[in-house]
């Protein structure tokens, strides 16, 4: 393998589309090639490599260990060819492809329920692979290409990684509407009295914005709650004197139901809700067409 002139190249063509079928005809027709090519490319693959690659189970093929290893950066490989070619096209209708994405659960309670839809009706062979970390893993994943698409926050970046802004977020204060008098306003005295929910991670998350916009007033709060998920802070706000300060977003449709929600009685700076990627992937077409898809479900309305 290490002589490429020694080696025919269309066979990892091949070899793609059977780790992606992984069933004979399907890869055949979908190469435009006679099964029996198709199987004697196998046969040749196996050899050059020194594996069996794909064994025969039930419904087709069953990879390897080393099938599956060889997976993703042929994937990439094939992939960077054709971008050098300039024949980079991504048919989104036809497009079998997993793509692999981060984001917390607020990213994908704002993004995945109208990105879907989209997919399901006009790219039925794309699939996602969902994954959520501390904010340093995740841009490690996406420097060495084990994530294709971040969603989050994002106030550092290596120059290798390119960002795109989604929205700008501000902040809400949310509390139960029984735990204010009657006509009462949520005044930074009693916003500072009341012990608060924080929604973070290890490293902080957004709410670092809160706090420190209270240390420029020379304040803190109490924090009574940590948790790291957004979807369950409302719930935990109902029926309590606790305040919950997050990114508005967080809190649209039956969300914040029977929840009170106040503009913050001090001034916090909004932030920017982006999508990061390597510049490695960017003559990747089927990327390029899943940002767009992307930033319209994100979209207000």
């Amino acid at each position: 393998m290490n002589n490429l002139r020694a080696v025919d190249l269309n066979l990892l063509v091949i070899l793609d589309a059977l780790l992606s079928e992984r069933h004979l005809s399907r890869a055949a027709e979908r190469l435009h090639m006679s099964q029996p090519a198709v199987s004697h490319a196998l046969a040749r693959l196996r050899h050059l490599l020194g594996d069996p690659l794909l064994l025969r189970g039930k419904g087709g093929f069953q990879p390897t260990a080393r099938a599956l290893e060889l997976a993703r950066p042929l994937a990439e490989a094939l992939q960077s060819v054709r971008s050098v070619l300039g024949g980079a096209v991504f048919e989104a209708a036809t497009a079998q492809r997993v793509f692999r994405l981060a984001m917390s659960d607020y990213g994908a309670a704002l993004i995945l329920p109208r990105l879907l839809r989209r997919l399901r009706v006009e790219a039925p062979g794309i699939d996602l692979a969902i994954s959520y970390a501390s904010r340093p893993a995740v841009i490690a994943g996406v420097q060495d290409g084990e994530i294709d698409l971040a969603l989050g926050v994002f106030p550092q970046l290596p120059e290798q990684l390119h960002r795109e802004t989604l929205f700008e977020e501000t902040f809400v204060c949310a509390l139960d509407p029984a735990s204010l008098a009657d006509g009462e306003m949520l005044s930074l005295e009693t916003y500072l009295a009341r012990p608060h929910v924080l929604v973070a991670s290890s490293e902080g998350g957004m709410a670092a914005e809160v706090d420190a916009a209270l240390a420029q007033l020379g304040q803190t709060r109490r924090i009574a709650v940590r948790v790291p998920y957004w979807t369950v802070a409302p719930d935990v706000v109902r029926g309590t004197d606790l305040i919950l300060t997050v990114a508005q977003r967080a809190l649209q449709g039956s969300v914040a139901q029977g929840l009170a929600l106040y503009a913050a009685p001090f001034a916090i700076a909004p932030f920017a809700f982006e999508t990061i990627r390597h510049r490695r992937t960017d003559g990747d077409a089927g990327i390029a067409w899943l940002r767009a898809a992307i930033a319209q479900a994100a979209e207000p309305g």
